[in-house]
């Protein structure tokens, strides 16, 4: 492995999520071998979630510093240069740059819901949903509050595409993460056009200028510069010249990881945020506030359910309930120790809900953030259905949205799911079949998610020759992998949507 890295033969994947940006080193076999993160939290700024330029440099750089520690600690091996690269971040959001390539306000993260009338009035032009975190909302938005730098943006792109356009100079993004700053028209493979006119028509402007080049999944994305290679390694042991893949969002990273681009596949990812993503044979019917329309890295048309809340509230009261317990107790963690205890709690959580929402859940409709345990007298308020609320809340808003689809008869024929929640096996993935009522496959790399994905569309870049990317991961990446499926249970699909129901009257008492 010593030779293999120091020749310039291994990948790299960046994923910037919301609380970590986690870098992972793959071989020739897609098989992770060296990994670093660095955890970061957003914050407030002038009422925006936002991440600041410099906290985003300095993560970057410590997430890499530490995969190529890792590397040299297992293998004695200097990481001097590498095959390919790929960044991918969390999806959407607001960075609108100048002539000069001056960031004009800080950035706004897809946490914001400051964009309803944008998003309603967009919708509406183009009759297409437009969710509240697209990046074309907040420039819409933005236009309509007479916001002062809106006359001087020259260009926009989302956090991976800033992040790959300062490593490499090319101003360009994945097929699927375009798809989020802007509806993509998947017969052209390029932006919308009658959506463009009528955006033109009613702004005077011209968006597509502003607007990244859209690429395909094993398409070139141009190479690490040496500027670049600078900037990512500062000790300057990093050579230029790793060819890079386009940058995707943390959405299309989770159907890689988890195998799931083709016709009727889908996938979970679950983290700050939660999000479903169903491959469609055909186009949607109408369209939903609550269904995104995307792509897959490939450009196949996907219905995207996006809860913005998901784990927040389980870490934090697991940090809460790890203050006062022995963290090894019995050698487990806190989190495998709740977890547990979960599985003793009713199947309806015996009347507890949890409602989660750290910031506003459109699909929920509610537009503000909203933290609150609730209970009735008769109640069995037991910690083990405190926990196992705590673990259905993470699960309830995607509910919401996928009985939508369920209502539109799109089919689904196998559902992959991955994230930390899914490391203690067989819970959270249970629980989530019986929210669903539809049966979810773990494979034994749900822990890896997004960085991992992205550096097998690295590795896809570098060697795909010409294969489709289903194929390439069915064939190469994918053939053989261990996991585990679990059915819905018939109790716990009844009690879920019984919490849903308690649920729904939480949120609005």
């Amino acid at each position: 492995m010593k030779e293999f890295i120091e020749s310039g033969k291994a990948v790299m994947g960046i994923e910037f999520g919301s609380t970590r940006i986690k870098a992972v080193l793959v071989d020739g076999e897609f098989r992770a071998i060296a990994q670093g993160a660095h955890d970061w939290e957003n914050s407030l700024v002038d009422g925006m979630w936002s991440y600041s330029l410099e906290d985003i440099e300095t993560g970057l750089r410590d997430a890499y510093a530490k995969c190529a520690a890792d590397a040299e600690a297992k293998y004695g091996a200097k990481l001097s240069k590498l095959a390919a690269l790929g960044i991918s971040g969390m999806m959407h959001g607001y960075l609108p740059f100048d002539a000069d390539g001056k960031l004009l306000v800080p950035f706004r993260t897809w946490r914001n819901v400051t964009t309803g009338d944008a998003a309603k009035e967009l919708s509406e032009l183009f009759r297409f949903n437009i969710p509240q975190r697209w990046s074309i909302a907040h420039y819409y938005q933005a236009i309509l509050d007479k916001e002062p730098h809106v006359g001087a943006v020259k260009s926009l792109t989302t956090l991976a595409g800033y992040v790959h356009r300062r490593l490499s100079g090319e101003n360009v993004l994945g097929v699927g993460e375009a798809s989020g700053m802007f509806p993509v028209d998947p017969a052209t493979g390029d932006y919308n056009a009658r959506m463009l006119a009528a955006f033109d028509a009613k702004t005077s402007g011209d968006l597509k200028q502003k607007l990244p080049k859209i690429l395909k999944a094993g398409e070139k994305a141009g190479v690490l510069t040496d500027a670049g290679a600078k900037w990512l390694d500062p000790t300057g042991t990093l050579e230029g010249g790793a060819l890079m893949a386009p940058p995707e969002g943390d959405a299309g990273t989770g159907m890689v990881a988890t195998n799931a681009v083709a016709p009727k596949t889908g996938n979970v990812s679950a983290g700050t945020s939660v999000f479903a993503m169903i491959v469609l044979e055909k186009a949607m019917k109408g369209y939903y506030p609550e269904i995104d329309v995307v792509t897959t890295p490939a450009g196949d048309e996907v219905a995207m359910v996006h809860c913005n809340n998901c784990t927040n509230e389980i870490n934090a009261w697991a940090g809460l309930f790890g203050g006062v317990c022995n963290r090894d107790a019995g050698g487990k963690n806190i989190y495998a120790t709740l977890f547990a205890e979960s599985l003793k709690g009713d199947k309806d959580c015996g009347g507890v809900v949890v409602v989660p929402f750290l910031s506003g859940e459109p699909v929920a409709g509610v537009g503000e953030a909203m933290l609150k345990v609730v209970r009735s007298p008769e109640s069995a308020f037991t910690l083990a259905n405190f926990f196992r609320a705590q673990i259905y809340s993470a699960f309830v808003s995607l509910k919401l949205g996928m009985d939508i689809l369920a209502r539109e008869h799109i089919t689904i024929e196998s559902l992959t799911a991955h994230g930390g929640i899914f490391k203690d096996k067989g819970i959270a993935q249970q629980y989530l079949a019986d929210a669903l009522d539809t049966s979810v496959t773990c494979m034994d790399t749900a822990g890896e998610g997004g960085p991992w994905g992205m550096a097998v569309l690295a590795s896809y870049a570098a060697g795909g020759a010409g294969m489709p990317l289903g194929e390439f991961l069915s064939e190469k990446v994918f053939a053989g992998a261990a996991g585990s499926t679990l059915a819905p249970e018939r109790e716990g699909v009844e009690g879920f949507n019984r919490y849903a129901e308690n649920f729904k009257k939480a949120i609005k008492a």
